[in-house]
């Protein structure tokens, strides 16, 4: 076999993209080091400098995956001036990424709740829960959100964005389309956090309609 010349942190990069489109099309189960490695066109050894064992590379994938989501995340919530606007822009960049990975969005947060997890992984797991806390402080701040613990909040709006997303992933969503679902959710969502502020400064932060038929 030629070993392909991988120079520079290149093969591990390698690594780590074969072993996510693995996950996605087989599962764990169906993921080795050994196979991986002659997917790459290496040698049976050369994973093992970069991952110890089969579990050190689930672990990498899941901190790449969260990384890569929390990418998106927080790009979102710059998308724009609107506060509103950028809550469903989050919701929408959340459970896209889920329906894209279904596959490692279910390894990301097994590996992460794992008793061994690192604390790199836990941390970087919740970044995206950080992100809606900010934002839900932020429009507080503001006066188009009620007040209320925006941490509390913030998990709030990931139980509910997190089922819808699982749902959509699976296709369980019962011919309704994703961005309905997902824009039905986050107007509730705001309108329960928004609830007791006066209407005037609800239409400041949010110009469309918070339901629609």
């Amino acid at each position: 076999m030629t070993e392909q010349p991988y120079h520079h942190g290149k093969l591990r990069e390698a690594l780590l993209e074969r072993a996510t489109e693995t996950i996605e099309e087989a599962g764990v189960d169906g993921l080795s080091l050994r196979q991986l490695a002659r997917d790459v066109n290496v040698s049976h050894g050369a994973p093992a400098k970069h991952f110890r064992d089969k579990q050190a590379l689930i672990d990498a994938v899941a901190l790449a995956g969260f990384e890569s989501m929390n990418r998106r995340i927080r790009d979102a919530a710059q998308s724009g001036e609107d506060l509103r606007g950028r809550f469903v822009s989050v919701g929408k960049a959340y459970v896209d990424f889920a329906v894209e990975h279904p596959a490692l969005l279910t390894v990301m947060y097994s590996t992460k709740h794992h008793p061994d997890s690192s604390e790199e992984l836990r941390s970087t797991g919740v970044q995206g829960i950080h992100v809606a806390r900010a934002m839900i402080a932020e429009a507080q701040q503001a006066g188009v959100l009620a007040a209320g613990d925006p941490e509390t909040l913030a998990m709030v709006c990931f139980v509910s964005l997190h089922g819808t997303a699982l749902l959509a992933a699976g296709g369980q969503l019962d011919g309704n389309s994703v961005e309905d679902v997902v824009t039905a959710t986050t107007d509730t969502l705001w309108a329960g956090m928004a609830a007791g502020v006066p209407a005037a400064q609800h239409s400041q932060a949010s110009p469309t309609p918070l339901c629609r038929s």
